[in-house]
């Protein structure tokens, strides 16, 4: 059997905790026979032609970023992530755990991989979820300074200031051939959103369609309502002021919003979001 080669994709703004768990997660993968390159993200990604194993080291940004290097390397690979970013909402799904012998011997089992059905927001991806409203209002305000300083604590302080002025977006939604006029949407391409909450448990990463659910009134008496609903893992079928769809494919369009995916401010109004036919295969 060849030596395999893994490629560890290492977000270059990963504090001293995170560089201790890649120098582990290398001691183990190396101690079970395998050669590791180390490449910092930032910039222009390459795959080396010798990889049969790419590894996203970080967060939901960087394994968008590290896969979009892979798609563009035009040979298949295997992926997987080891979770040490602020979020890591497909790691959770998919049972990735941070410790880095578990990952090593999980890495190289050689054990059928899972088949991710990644969604494209034009020339980018979408892994697990996405919304226009009031959350991606606050994504896009996210202090970078802060976020390193205080973590996932930074969102809320964003968010904090987005209910002070809260907006009010006319929004439409396009899906086979049905017109959805709401305020806020939020689409699950995968099962969690922000942690261990869902507001579409039918999702699955794996699952070839996006799940969605729109608000057709997003004041902010409206907007705690769904909260709660999902913090407290309500049934969200039952609250009249949501509209749900399941597609492969929409378009949004209304204001000059922005659109969150992942946890990151990857496009404005309007937008188009399917389904890529090529999945993706994650040990």
């Amino acid at each position: 059997m060849p030596q395999p080669v893994i490629q560890l994709f290492v977000n270059a703004k990963a504090g001293s905790a995170s560089r201790r768990r890649v120098a582990a997660l290398r001691h183990e993968l190396e101690a079970a026979g395998a050669r590791v390159i180390v490449t910092p993200t930032g910039g222009d990604l390459v795959v080396a032609e010798e990889t049969t194993h790419v590894c996203a080291v970080g967060g939901d940004g960087t394994l968008r970023h590290v896969t979009a290097a892979l798609w563009q390397s035009g040979r298949p690979r295997v992926m997987s992530i080891f979770p040490t970013g602020t979020v890591n909402l497909l790691a959770r799904e998919y049972g990735y755990r941070r410790n880095a012998l578990s990952f090593a011997g999980r890495v190289l089992r050689d054990a059928p991989p899972r088949l991710q059905r990644i969604a494209r927001v034009g020339e980018t991806m979408m892994f697990t979820c996405a919304s226009v409203g009031p959350d991606a209002d606050a994504v896009a305000n996210v202090s970078s300074r802060l976020k390193r300083a205080i973590g996932r604590a930074a969102y809320g302080v964003a968010f904090l200031r987005t209910l002070i002025r809260w907006p009010r977006l006319q929004l439409s939604i396009e899906a086979d051939g049905r017109t959805i006029a709401c305020e806020a949407i939020y689409l699950a391409k995968g099962r969690y959103y922000a942690g261990p909450w869902s507001f579409a448990p039918g999702a699955a990463a794996d699952d070839p369609f996006l799940h969605v659910v729109a608000l057709k009134q997003a004041r902010r008496r409206d907007f705690v309502r769904f909260l709660w609903a999902l913090l407290r893992h309500h049934d969200l079928t039952r609250n009249p002021n949501l509209v749900h769809v399941t597609c492969a494919a929409l378009t949004i369009a209304g204001a000059d919003a922005p659109l969150q995916a992942d946890g990151d401010i990857v496009a404005h109004l309007p937008v188009e979001i399917a389904i890529d036919p090529t999945p993706q295969p994650f040990a």
